[in-house]
């Protein structure tokens, strides 16, 4: 091994380890960092480093693991900085200890060992390859323990039993170099030998081997639930009662010691890696109070004793006290509408985020969830006809909407986008027509949630006369009372609109949802920005303890159910990524994220060029004229610069970001152009050549339910046409303050330049799961999977680089494991 790096190797292909300590190094220091690095470079006009680009670089500490180092040697690769320039600025620079990182180590672990889930009987085997200057020594520990004879690269454990479950690390020695691969936790299932012997041949996939079973418990006795799975990396794991996460169940057993009435519910648990999920079967658990018998009115006893004193509970009096019958719903879908960018009226600003964080909430409730923004009349009555063929009987269907809107007598009124000036009922959605058409399906619960204005509108004199079923099965949410205005608050950035700001934080409690409701009026009473002002009306038919957290139970209807469900999953379903290979031999990744069901994300990223290739770089172009996309909002190189505000903290870095928003508009398939510009070090002039592909992606996300077509069916237009005169526009009455904005107000240019990029957090790995989330790109794995608000726990999706192989819940031991090791590297070096 050479004392140093290849001079002419190009920074850009340096490997990630490298770069990564070197940018910590870089990031840290203050005198000799980053900053001072790139006015040196600044100064040599070879690689023409900016002020502009160092304000690039800076604005990367606002990111969650943004690298202002990172930012600038990429830059500085783009440019043809070879590794020889770099070391030359570090020297100029003072900064040795970043000098050397540029040199090889003595002592380099290639391999790491993989955390495992398997099966007794199977054969184990850990994997620790390491390159030294000197011949490498192996030695492996179980915890503190050497392993016997564990003194090779591989450790093999044939066949593995229960007692060798645990952590298991390596050390290397080269030399008077000592190195610790990272830890390995090896879990170790006991499944009896039918099913071990049909997993002696284990590919690496989850296995779901271990399902929970059924409980009936009495009050303060212990619930003890167990599942497994087997696979590699070892298996992530997170209970749910009800459809609801439990807070920090993520281990294969669920205990709870001392069970209340409370703990009654369905039960199961949902099992995940880095590229899989899946679910262990639902059970129920039921928790009956402890039985007092009475006896002759003097003597109490317990079932127990009672039984051992020979008596008959037919002939005895003994009070039970009744559990409350659980609820299920045959399955759960939700619309959610949110119009901001109106063509005749004043623009809104929440409804977008409003819209976001609710539809992120209730896929964790599990809702088959639908999120559009911006719909015209059309596509409105067109979409609401799609969400009614997904209810059935006992279906819980939730709707709903922000944006301009108003109430005359008693029925309201959404406003699409494109109503004209004046709107009229004819221009709009009632809301109560959909109710009816609801009703009709026999759904178990019909939750609207309607985030708008309800100001008389003095302009549409038509009486809709709208005949609703007596069901008990209604619940009404209006932000705001009769004849009144909801309000939005002003802000330089995307905040909530009132009622959601507070409807958020209570949205996942397991209560009936009239209580849910309630609650949230009483933390709209206390805001003092909108009290006296805003007020959150309910109106309720519920009879029964209905919840949105209430398990789903298939009914009757499960396979027409399911037919209308794949369709509708079908149409939320996110291109494959793809590797694109040009002529040139350049190779560059095109991903796909969906931001909300007809708003799609693609992103391009250079994973491999030439080496005498200079410059590389691909953007997209040639997109229909449907979707109406802006040049200049094209090929960005932060999310932000796009338009992406609620996705940015998901997507991978170091990528050319473009937003495709009215995929609903979309009448062919969508057919684009990827161009690659590049230049070669041996040419003479600077102008890059060019390389094209056509890609052909059909149909994305909700672009496959066409919903531009004129009202195809006629059964939401029929209820929703109403009498009307001819009209003016509605009026549009000033908001009580200054820095509140009634949703019919016009409102203030967004200052994008105040955004932060880290607003709202995504799964990017969930590309089914749903209108929002989902990234098309698996080679991000390493990437730091985004978790949602604190609101709810999605921790368990967490991961960083060079850790996916821990699961949350060792964290602890890890540490404490780590610690002993440091102490075993002095007693080794002694």
């Amino acid at each position: 091994m050479s004392d140093s790096l290849d001079r002419s190797t190009k920074i850009s292909l340096l490997k990630e380890p490298v770069v990564r300590k070197l940018c910590e190094v870089l990031d840290k220091s203050s005198n000799k960092g980053w900053r001072r690095l790139g006015e040196i470079v600044g100064s040599d006009r070879r690689f023409k480093v900016s002020s502009d680009d160092m304000e690039m670089c800076s604005l990367k500490v606002l990111e969650l693991e943004g690298s202002p180092s990172h930012m600038l040697l990429r830059l500085m690769g783009e440019r043809g900085c070879a590794t020889g320039h770099l070391m030359d600025y570090l020297q100029t620079l003072g900064n040795t200890e970043a000098l050397q990182c540029l040199k090889p180590a003595a002592l380099q672990i290639l391999i790491q060992p993989q955390s495992v889930a398997l099966v007794c009987g199977h054969n184990l085997r850990l994997s620790c390859h390491a390159v030294g200057k000197s011949p490498v020594q192996y030695q492996w520990f179980k915890s503190r323990e050497e392993v016997p004879n564990g003194v090779s690269p591989d450790l093999v454990i044939s066949p593995i039993h229960l007692k060798d479950a645990g952590f298991y690390i390596c050390r290397v020695n080269c030399g008077d170099a000592v190195e610790f691969c990272q830890w390995a936790q090896v879990d170790v299932l006991n499944v009896g030998m039918s099913y071990g012997q049909s997993y002696l041949s284990l590919d690496g996939r989850l296995k779901l081997v271990i399902q929970p079973n059924c409980q009936n418990l009495q009050i303060g006795e212990t619930l003890q639930l167990e599942c497994g799975a087997v696979g590699r990396p070892i298996p992530r794991y997170q209970w749910h009662r009800n459809g609801v996460p439990i807070s920090k169940a993520i281990k294969r057993k669920l205990t709870i010691p001392h069970v209340m009435l409370d703990h009654h519910g369905r039960y199961r648990c949902e099992i995940s890696s880095s590229t899989e999920r899946m679910w262990t079967n639902e059970v129920d658990v039921v928790i009956a109070p402890r039985i007092s018998v009475q006896i002759s009115g003097a003597m109490e006893c317990s079932e127990d004793d009672f039984y051992a004193m020979g008596g008959v509970l037919g002939s005895s009096e003994f009070a039970l006290n009744s559990i409350p019958e659980q609820l299920y719903a045959t399955d759960k879908v939700a619309l959610l509408i949110g119009n901001l960018s109106y063509q005749n009226h004043p623009q809104l600003k929440a409804p977008m985020v409003d819209v976001y964080d609710l539809t992120n909430l209730l896929r964790q409730l599990n809702f088959k969830v639908v999120s559009l923004l911006d719909l015209t009349e059309s596509e409105m009555r067109n979409a609401v006809d799609e969400f009614l063929l997904l209810l059935h009987k006992g279906v819980y269907g939730l709707l709903y909407y922000a944006g301009h809107g108003y109430e005359n007598y008693g029925n309201s009124f959404m406003v699409p986008v494109d109503a004209p000036n004046p709107y009229r009922s004819a221009n709009c959605l009632c809301v109560q027509s959909i109710l009816k058409l609801m009703q009709e399906k026999e759904t178990g619960l019909n939750v609207f949630l309607l985030d708008m204005c309800r100001k008389r509108n003095f302009h549409d004199d038509s009486t809709p006369n709208i005949v609703l079923r007596v069901t008990a099965n209604i619940v009404f949410g209006y932000a705001t009372c009769q004849d009144a205005e909801a309000f939005e608050l002003s802000s330089s950035g995307f905040t909530n609109g009132v009622f959601v700001k507070f409807l958020k934080k209570r949205l996942l409690d397991d209560e009936k949802i009239t209580t849910v409701l309630d609650r949230v009026a009483e933390d709209m009473g206390q805001f003092d920005a909108t009290k006296g002002k805003q007020a959150l009306e309910i109106r309720s038919s519920l009879s029964e303890r209905r919840a949105l957290t209430d398990p789903i139970l298939p009914g009757d209807s499960a396979d027409l159910a399911h037919a209308h469900s794949h369709q509708w999953a079908k149409a939320h379903e996110l291109p494959e990524s793809m590797s694109l290979t040009f002529d040139c031999g350049a190779q560059i990744k095109l991903g796909f994220a969906a931001e909300f069901s007809n708003v799609l994300v693609i992103y391009t990223h250079i994973i491999k060029k030439p080496e005498d290739m200079s410059f590389c770089q691909a953007h997209v172009t040639d997109f229909s004229q449907d979707l109406d996309v802006d040049p200049k909002e094209m090929n960005r190189e932060t999310p932000e610069e796009t338009g992406i505000y609620l996705l940015s903290s998901s997507l991978p870095q170091h990528c050319l970001y473009t937003r495709l928003s009215s995929l609903q508009k979309l009448r062919e398939e969508l057919v684009f152009t990827v161009c690659l510009q590049g230049s070669f070090t041996a040419m003479d002039d600077d102008h890059p050549i060019h390389w094209t592909k056509s890609i052909n992606i059909g149909k994305p996300l909700i672009a496959r339910l066409d919903l531009h077509r004129a009202m195809r069916r006629n059964s939401c237009l029929q209820t929703c046409l109403m009498p009307h005169s001819p009209s003016h526009s509605p009026c549009h009455s000033p908001g009580p303050e200054h820095h509140l904005h009634p949703y019919h107000r016009p409102h203030q240019a967004l200052d994008y330049n105040r955004l932060s990029p880290q607003h709202h957090y995504l799964d990017t790995c969930e590309a089914m799961q749903g209108a929002v989330g989902g990234c098309g790109d698996s080679c991000y794995e390493n990437l730091s999977q985004c978790r949602y608000e604190p609101t709810y726990d999605c921790s368990r999706f967490s991961s960083s680089p060079g850790r996916l192989s821990i699961p949350i819940e060792t964290t602890d031991d890890i540490n404490e494991l780590q610690t002993v090791f440091i102490n075993s590297l002095h007693l080794q070096s002694q």
